[in-house]
């Protein structure tokens, strides 16, 4: 089984920019439900366990599937939708941001960087490297409603 680690630090991973299937893609804007973290502890994800500190996003989609997101990281990606303020619990817009994505024909994991979560992923998923150090798996068809493929 092929496994990603995260690394943490800016950057897309070699994994990713350098394998011939590789696409860059753009995130779409979508309306999202997000709560904010009040203590530590785990969500559930259709990929695994994630562990969720205190402060971090948990953001529910279209299709109800969930993900964390730090706090030092959310407001690159999400803005908030009126009444929504800035860092409450709420509605919010994905912002479009770029992405290197490449599509899995084996199952795989993806480690993310804080060394304890771990996400499985299954052909046809998509193994997503948002450029600041995490990877993520996305399903083929939530990649499709969400991403917009660029080349």
């Amino acid at each position: 089984m092929l496994v990603f680690r995260s690394s943490g630090r800016p950057g897309f991973s070699a994994d990713v920019k350098d394998h011939p299937a590789t696409v860059r893609a753009r995130k779409l804007a979508h309306e999202v439900d997000v709560r904010f973290a009040d203590q530590t502890g785990v969500i559930e994800t259709h990929e695994g366990v994630v562990q969720v500190r205190t402060g971090d996003a948990i953001v529910t989609g279209t299709r109800g599937d969930r993900w964390r997101v730090s706090r030092s990281r959310f407001p690159d990606k999400y803005a908030p939708r009126a009444p929504t303020e800035p860092g409450e619990s709420g509605s919010y817009l994905s912002r479009p941001y770029h992405v290197l994505a490449r599509p899995m024909d084996e199952p795989f994991e993806v480690w993310l960087a804080d060394g304890v979560s771990k996400l499985s992923g299954n052909p046809g998923d998509w193994l997503v490297d948002y450029g600041d150090g995490s990877l993520g798996i996305v399903s083929a068809a939530v990649f499709a409603d969400t991403y917009e493929i660029l080349e």
